[in-house]
């Protein structure tokens, strides 16, 4: 259930916020340059990952002045005043303390808040963020383009691959995003907003942290800049500093974004975190590039990256659209749940057809059964027998088990026989089926 938007006062400024989750531990969550809290929970996987956090914490989000569902038209607001926004919502919650998380320009929010209100902030967790604006935008020129964006573009989401490079042609979190810009700030405020920002220079303060401070940052942040995070980490006495690999600057994109609740929930509780298991039914789905070593050898390292990332970006599209889950990839494909048979069959075929776009094959397998679903894996006999059958397709193919062509009777789906095979490790002989047009 979302939670309900109640609001803080701040002087004479009315301050959105949201609390949730049940962990034994308060959380501050301070956002980046704009938010907009109940357009949070419109995304799945930026509702669930805030979810994880409330596992083990009791978590207060909020709408700076100026932005989202706080107060408009106010004074652009200077780093005193929004140090008390926090402060204010912290009272309105009834946190005497807490962890305070700042994600890009709001963790440059937080660690000032760090410095001068000590006594109040247990913990200091920076994610994507940075000392100096310059790590954000390094030139007069960059940030003028941005300037330009919200005049011609804002509320489009079509910056979005600027944040995120791995949704590049996703419509359906473009869109999402377009509605994050539109209720996140006007933009006339989104250039006045920046003008301050581009002001930011904390690194002055950093030595006067007293707080434990955790430091992640993505090595390829396509944002903010790695070596924002490195000068955090080494100016504030005693921080810990965690670089994680991918290049989308929103925490909650990609396969990072369990490790990053992980390391969170272990530096705020002090104990690494007992993986949480769900055994569900799920239907469980295989790709796999179809002769990728020796297209990689004659293309050459450079050309086969770029190639392979165009195929990551365009798998990880047609998963979000189908609802499907990414677990992992496995190099030259990937592993993802679905909640029905028919969705992943759905999601397949759209997947072979993006993928053939770019010139590649693949071979997609679908089983479905009863696993264990962990934070960042999934485990069970039904895996295996997914993978097991992967290894009977052919270029092109999506081949499925007996139970998903029985459980998707009556769908529409066409499906041709491959016959009775034995599987390796496996007990009994599995009748195995392709689609068909």
């Amino acid at each position: 259930m979302r939670p309900q938007t109640q609001y803080a006062k701040s002087g004479d400024v009315h301050i959105a916020y949201q609390t949730f989750g049940s962990g034994p531990r308060n959380l501050v969550f301070v956002p980046g340059f704009i938010s907009q809290i109940e357009t949070y929970w419109d995304e799945p996987g930026f509702a669930r990952w805030l979810e994880r956090i409330g596992h083990f914490a009791r978590v207060a989000v909020f709408d700076k002045r100026g932005t989202g569902l706080s107060d408009r038209g106010v004074a652009t607001p200077d780093m005193d005043k929004r140090m008390d926004d926090i402060r204010a919502v912290m009272d309105a919650v009834g946190f005497d303390t807490a962890s305070v998380m700042g994600i890009s320009e709001g963790g440059s929010l937080a660690a000032v808040f760090a410095a001068y209100h000590a006594r109040r902030c247990e913990h200091l967790i920076l994610y994507g963020a940075f000392a100096s604006f310059t790590s954000w935008f390094p030139t007069q020129e960059s940030l003028q383009e941005l300037f330009d964006y919200a005049e011609t573009a804002w509320g489009s989401g079509t910056s979005l691959p600027l944040f995120c490079p791995s949704t590049a042609g996703d419509l359906q979190i473009q869109d999402w995003w377009g509605k994050y810009e539109r209720t996140g700030a006007s933009p006339r405020d989104v250039i006045e907003i920046m003008k301050v920002n581009s002001q930011i220079d904390i690194t002055a303060i950093l030595p006067a942290i007293k707080a434990p401070a955790l430091v992640l940052h993505k090595t390829e942040d396509a944002l903010i800049d790695i070596e924002g995070g490195r000068t955090l980490a080494a100016r504030i006495p005693k921080a810990r500093l965690v670089e994680l690999p991918g290049v989308d600057h929103f925490p909650f994109l990609g396969p990072e974004a369990a490790q990053i609740v992980a390391e969170i929930e272990e530096f705020v509780t002090g104990a690494k975190p007992e993986p949480v298991v769900d055994r569900v039914l799920a239907a469980i789905v295989f790709t796999d590039i179809v002769g990728s070593t020796a297209r990689a050898e004659a293309m050459g390292d450079s050309a086969w990256r770029s190639l392979k990332d165009a195929h990551d970006s365009r798998v990880r599209q047609e998963l979000r659209l189908f609802d499907g889950r990414e677990i992992k990839s496995l190099g030259d494909g990937f592993l993802a749940t679905f909640d029905g048979p028919g969705r992943a069959i759905q999601c397949a075929s759209a997947i072979r057809d993006a993928i053939a776009q770019l010139g590649l094959d693949i071979r997609v397998s679908v089983h479905t059964g009863e696993v264990e679903i962990t934070e960042d894996d999934v485990r069970g006999l039904a895996v295996h027998i997914a993978s097991r059958i992967a290894d009977l397709a052919q270029p092109g193919d999506i081949v499925v088990s007996r139970t998903v062509k029985d459980l998707v009777a009556g769908s529409g789906f066409c499906f041709e026989s491959l016959g009775s095979h034995e599987l390796k490790g496996l007990p009994d002989r599995w009748q195995v089926y392709k689609t068909a047009a």
